[in-house]
């Protein structure tokens, strides 16, 4: 539901600017002027912010206890480590002390790091969205002392905030009554956002459906240059996942071009780095150019599914060199020595966004020597990837293919010439002060890098991408896992903690499925089953069909969220609905298939309205409408005739195995001797079972 800005805003004169509890006293540090209770907390966010002269709180009952205590409203600032207006409002702000003063005499000031946090950051997005019609990060949302947000907006500006501060205090003093009005009505506003009645109409999923989904994301596309046709471009591989899906299956030329031109324009633009691998977080343009230069791991590791999948499609040698230099990048840089994958690199070095990233000619030249000519042309230096200050993004004006045919050379000759030159230039970048690093490790961020690991191990056969797969799904398991059966959400230095989001549950099921899909281990799928039951029993909600955000053993907000639309994450709720339809014909679980569809139909009467917010769920609407087959394969051989399948883009299916008896419905009675033997089903109605792959991708419509 969306309410009028003006019903929910206090009357306070100010434009809002686009931005992007322990308990215990602080530890003293005799190195810091200042030092406050976030020096307790383990958040690489939350750290940047101990020595700030801020009395920050972490988020918990101690602070608003204190608010209540001392009949002060409460400051809910909410950012993450990698983002730059965050960094910009501390250094402006948040680390003078004038300002300090103001807020420490008049508020209790909480910090949340949002990557920790997402139901807070939820709760608080809805209400300055509900207020100002907009949102991002730094947030800052003014309460009540019991929580109920009354005024809030991103970055100010130093001078603004001052006055922010002091109006709100006046008008807390001077008006209380008009504070509680506005806390009662956008209280209530929040608490209504992003509900769903529940469809008691009978599923009728068409392919109609289907093709409205894709014309609406048409309507925006950018035929020159990829992407939607607007700035800042977003990867949001999900969409382009429901795109290749749609092209292959239907066969639409144009989608087929759009999608082509979006992953070639993204792999040769600023936004992929050129030398060591690894997405940025978006475009700052409409040229793919000057990226924001933060990395986080949940864009990479969908980027890894979408060009593998796409080389699976298309045959693009491109896009799997795509695929193995994001792996390279996260190997090197987001890796910890346990198997777990760290958040984020920070956009900022040396208090500037992307100086660790740029070169200037001379610097070119200082580290390449002979190769210098062969960079500056090949990078576009002085030219189109000219930027700031003399300064370059290194990026590619066409592919590798069309570059080494204008310049005489075989590919693979460029190949040599770029790896070498790459090299030098990761040694001489080496040298520079790094970009800071967010090192904890969240579940469903993790779980989306298996997957993206198992879809790389699928289109280029690399063992190596499996092993990191298990590894880090081993670790999820047993250090990530409650005494329960549940999950925690974060981890770092061996020690996990925060009871687990439906993220964490979604995500790690479609990734444990995707485990069982190339390895045939039940192990792995027998987890994801467990997982989905404890996701049905505390995060399901029986009376709208939907998930639940936070789980019912969870201490209540002043709302509980369900997460419904797709973004750069796919909700959680489409997610869990495509787990539970996966698990729910892999095991023959009726009440799966139920819940599973029941979500779908919530939400399709909505997705036309809003297409780029419900391509995930597109996805799922596709295996609705669509052949959706169960490949099954038994015998000696099974892993090996698995692995032949490999080189085809099957989108709509799941496969499924064993060498030996297994006690899965699908694969009853489907043992043939010591053959190894192929079934490809539909609707667990299966055709004639034959010994090749070559028969069985005849047997596919």
């Amino acid at each position: 539901m969306r309410f009028p800005a003006a019903s929910f805003a206090l009357p306070l004169t100010f434009f809002l600017l686009p931005g992007c509890g322990t308990g215990q006293p602080p530890v003293k540090d005799t190195m810091h002027a200042h030092t406050n209770r976030l020096i307790n907390e383990s958040s690489p966010y939350l750290l940047q912010h101990a020595h700030n002269p801020v009395d920050w709180y972490p988020w918990g009952d101690e602070a608003f206890a204190m608010a209540k205590a001392e009949n002060k409203m409460v400051l809910v600032s909410i950012g993450y480590s990698s983002c730059h207006w965050c960094h910009v409002m501390e250094h402006e702000s948040f680390e003078d002390t004038a300002v300090a003063k103001l807020m420490n005499d008049h508020f209790v000031c909480i910090k949340v790091d949002r990557e920790e946090r997402p139901d807070v950051d939820q709760v608080y997005m809805a209400a300055v969205q509900l207020m100002t019609g907009r949102g991002g990060w730094p947030l800052n949302c003014f309460t009540t002392p019991d929580a109920r947000p009354v005024y809030g907006g991103t970055y100010f500006p130093k001078e603004q905030w001052m006055q922010v501060l002091q109006q709100l205090d006046t008008t807390w003093k001077t008006d209380p009554e008009k504070v509680e009005e506005y806390a009662q009505k956008l209280h209530a506003g929040v608490q209504q956002t992003e509900l769903v009645a529940l469809n008691t109409k009978a599923p009728d999923f068409t392919k109609r459906q289907v093709d409205s989904l894709a014309d609406g994301l048409a309507q925006n596309f950018d035929t020159k240059l990829g992407g939607p046709d607007r700035a800042p471009k977003f990867p949001l591989p999900n969409n382009y996942e429901f795109l290749l899906r749609y092209a292959k299956t239907t066969g639409d030329k144009e989608v087929t071009k759009q999608v082509r031109l979006t992953l070639d324009k993204m792999a040769q633009g600023g936004i992929f780095d050129q030398v060591g691998g690894g997405f940025a977080r978006y475009s700052t343009d409409e040229k793919w150019k000057a990226p924001h230069f933060e990395k986080m791991l949940y864009d990479n590791a969908q980027l890894i599914s979408l060009y593998s999948h796409a080389y699976r499609a298309f045959g693009d040698e491109a896009y799997k060199d795509i695929v193995e230099r994001t792996i390279a990048w996260a190997e090197r840089e987001m890796h910890s020595p346990d198997g777990a994958w760290y958040s984020a690199l920070d956009a900022d070095s040396e208090g500037e966004e992307g100086l660790f990233y740029v070169w200037t000619k001379d610097e070119l030249a200082e580290a390449l020597g002979d190769d210098a000519d062969f960079a500056t042309d090949y990078y576009n230096a002085g030219g189109e990837g000219l930027w700031e200050h003399g300064r370059n993004i290194l990026l590619r004006s066409v592919g590798d293919s069309a570059y080494a045919a204008k310049h005489g050379i075989t590919p693979e000759a460029l190949r040599k010439t770029r790896d070498r030159v790459n090299t030098k230039l990761l040694a001489a970048r080496s040298k520079r002060i790094r970009p800071g690093l967010d090192d904890k490790a969240l579940t469903s961020w993790n779980a989306m890098m298996v997957t993206g690991l198992c879809d790389a191990y699928e289109a280029t056969g690399n063992k190596e991408h499996l092993q990191q797969a298990e590894r880090t799904m081993q670790l999820l398991l047993s250090r990530c896992r409650r005494d329960d059966g549940g999950l925690w959400h974060s981890y770092k230095n061996g020690k996990a903690t925060i009871n687990g989001y439906l993220e964490d549950y979604s995500f790690t099921t479609e990734a444990l499925t995707a485990l069982y899909q190339v390895t045939f281990d039940e192990a792995w799928l027998k987890e994801a089953h467990a997982l989905a039951e404890y996701a049905i029993a505390h995060f399901h909600d029986g009376k709208s069909g939907m998930f639940w955000f936070t789980s019912d053993i969870d201490p209540p907000l002043i709302a509980r969220k369900m997460e419904l639309n797709d973004n750069v994450i796919p909700a959680s709720n489409s997610s869990m609905a495509k787990a539970l339809f996966t698990l729910g014909h892999l095991y023959d679980d009726q009440r799966m298939l139920t819940i599973s569809s029941q979500q779908l139909n919530n939400v399709v009467g909505s997705m036309a309205d809003y297409p780029g917010g419900y391509t995930n769920w597109g996805l799922m609407l596709m295996d609705q409408v669509y052949p959706w087959y169960e490949i099954a394969i038994t015998g000696p051989e099974a892993l090996a005739r698995r692995a032949e399948f490999f080189a085809h883009f099957i989108p709509g299916r799941v496969f499924l195995g064993a060498a030996e008896k297994s006690a899965l419905p699908l694969l009853e009675d489907k043992f043939i001797g010591n053959a190894t033997t192929i079934f490809v089903c539909e609707n667990k109605t299966c055709q004639l079972p034959v010994s090749t792959v070559k028969e069985a991708l005849g047997q596919l419509k």
